[in-house]
């Protein structure tokens, strides 16, 4: 059989360039019009986006979607936050979730935060529960905690793709969850080199790391976690102590080389400790007076059990404040 000759480069487009598109336009001559260049997307007919929610789903729904109102502002807004959620990371992000009181709501904002991110993002999302004293945050959220970071610690130097590390991980939805050790007896306390060699590890395979802090400022971890930290929460409450406690965590960390840390902070206030004989305006102007953003997370008696956190059984205002503090805490990202 004859062997097929190719035709000749140079001579391709006169031969029959001309079947397909028109002969190409002489240098500094006109070049060609829209039509003859094939965009996808204009074979599309434009369609103006549709409400969901209100008086204006109604119309749309009912009229079968002749009459478009259009979104309202509710919508508009809850938009704009899920592209500020979204917001795209070039390298891992770290958060540490602190506070210097305890039973403030700390393992709760945390997790409210990781799964609102995780649930919103396209990329790999983590708490991680450095509380050296058996942290709840893998209760809070997985209700898994049978390998721990203790565990990853010790097979460190044999983890060394995402397969592997996800053995020691739980899944909340798409929030994957690294649990604090949960014997108190099993060894030594979660220590600021422990913390920050478990970290280069996760900074290897995740984009998004949160990290559930212990109580206080001054354990070894929390120096580890300050010390990574690119984005910082401060849990607080609008009651006299809730804080009191919450102003003096960041007056420490000023007083020890994090102002700036502090000044691009997200303070969270949890009305579930709120009081009416407190000025709740006043409580937040002095917030947002040392902080960047202040976001108050209203009283929700599913969170108030303090079992397994559940999106679905949130109220909306709260599923809302939790969305609120997940693009709060985005607008510190690098490209935010």
């Amino acid at each position: 059989m004859a062997r097929r000759v190719e035709p000749d480069p140079t001579t391709w487009w006169d031969r029959y360039g001309h079947r397909l598109h028109p002969r190409p336009t002489e240098a500094g001559s006109e070049s060609p019009s829209e039509v003859d260049r094939f965009d996808p997307h204009s074979l599309l007919r434009p369609r103006d986006p549709a409400p969901d929610r209100g008086w204006r789903r109604l119309v749309h729904t009912g009229s079968l979607g002749r009459i478009n109102p259009g979104p309202g502002p509710a919508q508009l807004v809850a938009e704009d936050r899920l592209v500020r959620i979204r917001t795209p990371l070039d390298g891992p992000h770290r958060v540490a979730i602190t506070s210097i009181k305890g039973g403030i709501g700390k393992t709760t904002v945390t997790a409210g935060l990781g799964l609102a991110m995780a649930d919103h993002r396209g990329d790999r999302v983590l708490a991680l529960d450095a509380n050296p004293d058996a942290g709840t945050l893998a209760d809070r959220t997985s209700g898994e905690s049978g390998a721990t970071v203790r565990d990853l610690l010790n097979d460190l130097a044999h983890v060394d793709s995402w397969t592997a590390l996800s053995r020691y991980t739980s899944l909340a939805g798409r929030l994957h969850v690294l649990a604090s050790e949960q014997d108190p007896a099993a060894g030594e306390a979660f220590s600021r080199d422990e913390y920050l060699r478990v970290d280069a590890l996760l900074g290897r395979f995740l984009s998004l790391i949160l990290t559930d802090s212990g109580t206080g400022l001054v354990h070894s971890a929390m120096a580890g976690t300050l010390e990574a930290a690119d984005s910082l929460v401060v849990v607080g409450a609008p009651t006299v102590d809730g804080a009191g406690r919450a102003s003096k965590t960041l007056d420490w960390l000023v007083a020890h080389g994090y102002g700036q840390l502090v000044a691009q902070a997200v303070v969270v206030l949890s009305q579930d400790r709120a009081s009416a004989e407190v000025d709740g305006a006043r409580v937040h102007a002095h917030f947002a007076s040392r902080c960047r953003a202040v976001v108050e997370l209203p009283h929700d008696p599913h969170l108030a059990t303090g079992g397994r956190l559940d999106p679905g059984r949130l109220r909306p205002a709260t599923r809302d404040a939790f969305l609120v503090l997940a693009a709060a805490v985005a607008d510190g990202f690098p490209n935010g």
